[in-house]
Parts: structure tokens; C-alpha cells; sequence
């Protein structure tokens, strides 16, 4: 564990808090659409991701899914560090994008590291700071962009998430993601086809020039 918590790691933590991690933190794995956090669930641990990305979700009253953010290689998600330090329910979905591997620090060292590390202290506080920015984003994006273009965005970051030209999702998980109905993305999809920006096939979507 020691070698890849260096790999992703490493710029930010001291040698001796690489160790602390390895020592007391648990390695997982999981595989895409797998969900890692659910909403409602009690958090136990704050997970810093090795490999991959998962996406948060937060869900509305109605049961719809919003698209937040994404966590990848050398990220943890602030959310879930609140819920660990105030003992509350989570509020987001965590779901694996990708395939991936964490390291999952249990509460109490969380709590001993941010007065021992200052690297872990500045580590916890520029994760926030990430967050914050891209939950403005996409509060932003809502309120200021017409839906081709979010639909657009959704796709690049997609396609950069992935490192693939291939989006393996129906039109439906993209509605969800983007909060939006199915009809609309499908009919935003087939005139960005129209365009030669993307191919539509039966299982997948093909970036060609977005």
C-alpha cells in the first residue's frame, strides 16, 4: 500500500504520514457502478482514491439525481470528511465511474492527523476549497448554461474522466445526471449527431469533435 499511497500521494504527505496511512487505513477495490456511499448511510471512513474516479451524486425529493462532481486519482471528497467529523448521515451518492481502488482512513485518525500533519491539515482544507469551487461550477452551470451546453460539458468531461471517445451510457443515466428527461437529452443528442459532433449507437456514444 505504502508504494501507491507514494504514487498518489506523495506530493502532498511527509514520509511518516504515508506510513500512519498504510498502517491504519484499509485498501479496496471496486468495480463501475458499483455504489461506494449511499444517501442516508452512516460514514465510518474518509476515502482517498488510488486509481479511477467516482462521480457524487445528490438526490431530490422526487428521487431525481443530480450530477455534483467527480473524484479522481489523488482526490477525497469533503463531504464525506464532514459527515465523518459531525456523525451525520451522508448526503450524496457516491458511485464508481471507473473501476477503482481507495484507501479508507478511519475517523479517529482523521481527527489525530489534522493537529499532528500540517501536510494533512493543508491537504483537508484545499479539498474543500476543490469542492466548493466545483459544486459553484455546477450550481453555475445550472443557472447560466442552456442545456446543450451542459450536455456538451457532461460529454467532454465524460470522455476526459474515462480517457475514452466512447460513452457507455443510455440516454436515461445522462438525464438523470443532468437532472433532465430523457426526451430532451435525446433529442439534444441526435442534433449534435446531426452536426458530426458525436455517432449515436444502439449501446454507446461516440465522440467525434465535441
Amino acid at each position: 500500500m505504502v508504494n501507491e499511497l507514494n504514487k498518489s500521494f506523495g506530493e502532498f504527505f511527509e514520509s511518516d504520514l504515508i506510513q500512519e496511512i498504510a498502517k491504519s487505513s484499509s485498501l479496496k477495490e471496486f468495480s463501475s457502478g458499483t455504489k461506494i456511499i449511499e444517501i442516508g448511510d452512516y460514514i465510518k471512513g474518509m476515502p482517498l482514491l488510488i486509481s479511477g474516479a467516482i462521480k457524487i451524486l445528490r438526490e431530490d425529493n422526487e428521487g431525481d439525481e443530480l450530477l455534483l462532481y467527480y473524484l479522481e486519482h489523488g482526490d477525497t471528497c469533503s463531504m464525506t470528511m464532514a459527515c465523518c467529523l459531525g456523525d451525520t448521515k451522508s448526503e450524496i451518492r457516491a458511485v464508481a465511474e471507473t473501476d477503482i481502488k481507495l484507501v479508507m482512513v478511519p475517523i479517529k485518525k482523521m481527527e489525530d492527523w489534522i493537529g499532528k500533519y500540517r501536510s494533512w491539515r493543508n491537504f483537508v482544507f484545499d479539498s474543500y476549497h476543490n469542492r466548493l469551487n466545483e459544486l459553484l461550477h455546477t450550481v453555475d452551470s445550472i443557472a447560466f448554461m442552456k442545456m446543450d451546453e451542459r450536455l456538451i460539458e457532461y460529454l467532454r468531461e465524460k470522455s476526459r474522466i474515462t480517457q475514452a471517445k466512447i460513452i457507455n451510457n443510455t440516454h436515461q443515466e445522462i438525464a438523470y445526471d443532468l437532472h433532465s428527461s430523457r426526451v430532451v437529452i435525446s433529442r439534444l443528442l441526435k442534433k449534435l449527431e446531426q452536426m458530426g459532433k458525436i455517432s449515436l449507437h444502439r449501446n454507446h456514444i461516440e465522440i467525434i469533435d465535441l
